[in-house]
This record gives structure tokens, C-alpha cells and sequence, in this order.
């Protein structure tokens, strides 16, 4: 299966580091996020990625160009430019790097995409700024099951503020920034049948007309994730993001 990652937005909530990069660019831990999403579903066995870019398009393509560079050792001949291979470090994914307009809604992308989906197979869609720990396996096995066209990963959202349980006047109990109690919200994390290409329209947002379009015919099902989940909307999340790396407790990690 293929995982199509939707990395063209402007991110302008995070304008502080997207001035110069993409969003899907910033970094965690040296790494950029857009990596560590591709780590939770290779670490699942899925390592086929269809990358839709669009700001800033050419960041990633060259990321992507230099990879296996980048993670290896070499010789290199100045006088000629030749160069052989050492050791390499790098990894084994196979990744499609498609433009796919500058200001092309989400359900657009997808649509611009479809020659390079395959034929008549299921795949996985997810944002380029969020992680989770989901496990990528179940929410497959999850879809399998219930035979609809299309699942959603539903998330309870981070709380910004730490949670208080209160005995009176007394604290009973602080929990910081806890995953709030009530409520899910859409995490990304989708997949996909083929047909639910036709739900989508070139000028809308995948969480508009193609998602509520499938609720209301009975093919989008929730497939309810209580663990780990954080976007990257705002400097603030990325320091969160960052802190966990640097700590070691990154949940997201789910990779050796």
C-alpha cells in the first residue's frame, strides 16, 4: 500500500520557521517531521510514499534527491567528480515526489495524484505536521473490517493547559496537559478506497464536501486512537514536539 502524505500547505500558523522552509520541513530532533511520519508507517511495514508538495516544492525534492547522500559514507575523486560508495545508512523507502500547486486545496492534491496512486488499490492519506503513535497495522485491520470506502483516525485533542481535579478547594490530583477526556476530532491518519477518488472535488478541502459527502452516504468510518497525538500548528507545539525528542520520550518513536 501506498501512504500519501499531504505536505503543499503554506503553514502560516508557524510563519516563524515556514518563512524559509515548509511546513513538512521543520525540524525535531535534526530530523525533518516530515521524516518522522514516514518512520511510523515504515516502522508498520508500509514505506511507499507519495509526497504532494506545493510551497516551496523545491525544498523537499532536493531533501529527497540528496537522501541516500546524505546518509553515506563516500570517495570522492575532485579532480573528476567521481565518487564511490562506502556505507550507506540510508533507508529502503520508495518515495514519489509530486508538485502539486501552490495553493491546490487538500482533496485537490489527491486528485492531481491519481496517476501515480496505483490502479485499483487501497492507500493510506495524513497530514505532513502531525505524529502519533497509532498503530498503523490496526487502523488497516480496522478498515479492512468494516468494508466502507473510507476511515478516519478520531482523537481526543491536547489539552493546552495542565488538567486540575479538584476536592473542594483542594487539589486532588494535576496532570500536565493531559489528552482531553471528551471529544474526538479528526487526526488524519486515513485510509482509503479507490472509489472515494470520486467523492473529491479539484477546489475543496478534503475535511469540506469529500469527507461530510462520505458521512452522509454511510462510507466514512471512526477509528478511535485513545493514544498520543500532536500536531505542529505553532511554534509552541514545535518546542513540545522537541522537548520530547531531547528527553528521549518521544511516543511517536515507534521505530528502532
Amino acid at each position: 500500500m501506498q501512504a500519501v502524505i499531504l505536505a503543499g500547505g503554506r503553514g502560516t500558523r508557524l510563519a516563524e520557521e515556514t518563512e524559509a522552509r515548509p511546513k513538512p520541513m521543520v525540524e525535531i530532533g535534526g530530523r525533518p517531521i516530515l521524516w518522522h511520519i514516514m518512520n511510523i508507517y515504515a516502522a508498520r511495514g508500509f514505506d511507499n510514499f507519495v509526497v504532494a508538495c506545493g510551497y516551496k516544492s523545491q525544498i523537499i525534492k532536493e531533501y529527497f534527491l540528496r537522501f541516500y547522500l546524505h546518509n553515506s559514507d563516500f570517495t570522492v575523486d575532485l579532480s573528476s567528480g567521481e565518487h564511490r560508495s562506502l556505507e550507506s545508512r540510508s533507508v529502503k523507502w520508495k518515495v514519489s515526489v509530486v508538485d502539486t500547486g501552490l495553493d491546490t486545496p487538500t482533496a485537490g492534491r489527491l486528485l492531481l495524484l491519481q496517476e501515480q496512486l496505483a490502479k485499483g488499490k487501497r492507500f493510506f492519506v495524513t497530514y505532513g505536521d502531525g505524529v502519533s503513535d497509532v498503530d498503523i497495522r490496526r487502523l488497516l485491520a480496522f478498515h479492512q473490517s468494516h468494508g466502507r470506502l473510507a476511515t478516519v483516525t478520531a482523537v481526543r485533542p491536547p489539552a493546552r493547559f495542565g488538567g486540575l481535579e479538584l476536592e473542594g478547594d483542594k487539589v486532588r490530583e494535576f496532570t500536565e496537559k493531559p489528552q482531553t477526556s471528551e471529544g474526538w476530532i479528526n487526526g488524519g491518519f486515513f485510509v482509503f478506497e479507490p472509489r472515494s477518488l470520486d467523492y473529491m472535488r479539484a477546489d475543496a478541502m478534503l475535511e469540506q464536501s469529500p469527507l461530510e459527502d462520505l458521512a452522509r452516504d454511510g462510507e466514512l468510518m471512526a477509528y478511535r486512537h485513545e493514544g498520543f497525538w500532536q500536531p505542529m500548528d505553532t511554534v509552541r507545539d514545535r518546542h513540545l514536539l522537541e522537548d520530547l525528542w531531547q528527553r528521549g520520550t518521544a511516543p511517536w518513536k515507534v521505530w528502532e
